[in-house]
This record gives C-alpha cells, sequence and structure tokens, in this order.
C-alpha cells in the first residue's frame, strides 16, 4: 500500500493567489515608475527608488529613532546574538510618519491600512542582523498569533537614512546581491513568488556595522488589512 502524502490544509490568511496578485500588481505599478529602477535579478522582484527622502527628512526620522530606540526584539526562541540593533516603532499619527508611510505605500501601490507601523532601527559598530527572511514561516508557532493580525507579509519596503562610514551593507546571499546603504533612498522587494508561494531566496542580512552608524526604516506589508486588525478601538 502506497502512504498518501497529506495535504496541508488551506489557510485563507496564506492565500496564494492573493499572494500572488499582489506581486503581480505591485510589480506593473513599479514597472511603470520611471523614478524606480529594477534589478536584473531572476528569482525575485527587487526595486530601489533613489532619493525618496530628502536628507531633511532622513534627519528628522533619525532624531524619532534616537529619542526612543530600544534593543530590539526577536520572535520567541531567536538568540540575542542574531539581531543586535535598537528598534522603535514611530507614532503613525506624527506628521512625518504619515507622510512617509502615505508616500511609500503609494509607490508600491499598496493601501496603508495593509501595512504594518514603520519599524525604525539603528545599529552601531558590531551590530548586525544576521540572514533572516521577511515572509513568516508557517511551520513557526508565531504564525498561530501572525495569521490573525493580518496574515502574511508580501513586500518589504526599507529607507536608509544615512551611511556609516563602512560595513552595514543589506546583503541577499541566494541572489548574490547587495546594497549599500545612501541616505534617502528606498530598496523594495517582494518576499513572495509570482505563483504566491514564499520566496526563499529573498533570505538577506544586515552585515555588521565596522565604522559610524546606520539608520534605517522598514515597513513590512501583509495579505490582509493589518491596521483594521490592530488599530486601537476607540
Amino acid at each position: 500500500m502506497i502512504e498518501q502524502t497529506p495535504v496541508a490544509e488551506f489557510d485563507p490568511n496564506h492565500d496564494p493567489a492573493k499572494l500572488a496578485e499582489i506581486g503581480a500588481h505591485v510589480g506593473r505599478r513599479l514597472d511603470a515608475d520611471p523614478r524606480v529602477r529594477r534589478f536584473a535579478l531572476a528569482d525575485a522582484q527587487v526595486y530601489v527608488y533613489e532619493g525618496f527622502l530628502s536628507i531633511d527628512e532622513c534627519k528628522g526620522l533619525i532624531d524619532l529613532i534616537d529619542a526612543t530606540a530600544i534593543p530590539s526584539t526577536l520572535y520567541e526562541g531567536g538568540p540575542a546574538s542574531f539581531r543586535t540593533s535598537d528598534s522603535c516603532h514611530p507614532d503613525r499619527t506624527n506628521p512625518l510618519v504619515s507622510l512617509v508611510e502615505a508616500r511609500m505605500s503609494d509607490v508600491l501601490g499598496i493601501d496603508n491600512s495593509h501595512a504594518e507601523t514603520m519599524q525604525g532601527q539603528r545599529y552601531f559598530v558590531g551590530q548586525e542582523f544576521k540572514p533572516h527572511h521577511d515572509f513568516f514561516h508557517l511551520d513557526q508557532e508565531y504564525w498561530k498569533v501572525e495569521r490573525l493580525g493580518g496574515g502574511q507579509r508580501t513586500w518589504t519596503a526599507m529607507i536608509f537614512l544615512d551611511e556609516p562610514e563602512s560595513g552595514g551593507n543589506t546583503e541577499f546571499p541566494d541572489l548574490g546581491f547587495g546594497m549599500r546603504p545612501r541616505a534617502g533612498k528606498m530598496l523594495m522587494w517582494n518576499n513572495i513568488n509570482l505563483d504566491g508561494t514564499p520566496n526563499h531566496k529573498t533570505l538577506h542580512t544586515g552585515t555588521p556595522v565596522t565604522a559610524g552608524a546606520k539608520h534605517i526604516i522598514t515597513k513590512w506589508y501583509r495579505q490582509n488589512n493589518w491596521l483594521e486588525i490592530n488599530a486601537p478601538k476607540t
């Protein structure tokens, strides 16, 4: 008797059809934007928007991060040495934060309600974020919570706010691709394949800063309406 491999139960919070639709929609929008450049990578959708923020806007966000950053956290079970930065979630009602968030979402063509509140991150010398994926692994314990908090992550948008003297690159080892920080530059990538499955080749790392400091902000977009689920109820 041949044993049948059990079929994984469909989870509407990780819906390959919806994830593929989002990836195609954002790809078309970015491809049509003359301000945005797509990298010639066969295995992932990765784009850059040079000069997305002004130096003054970068400085304003750096000040917000420096005022509120605390040691970064990981999902339960991750070693403390895996991510050694400081981070914060700036108030999304702050005029600068709300302006930048709206502009980021407009570029990608995703309603901002599908985005988590931006996260500010700061790296001093020796600090790093080791190789990881931004999409959620469905076999991990944290998925039981995240599936109900907006579902799977789709796109990531990351803005570099300054440039460390050395180190601190964002590297994608499985894509053979890396990005040097430069103030105002926004890097965007789809964490999902075109068929709606998680793209394991989007593994990426924030390499150790070896001189100076690095500040970035990151927004992660979800399959479902994140704000509707997570906004405080009045």
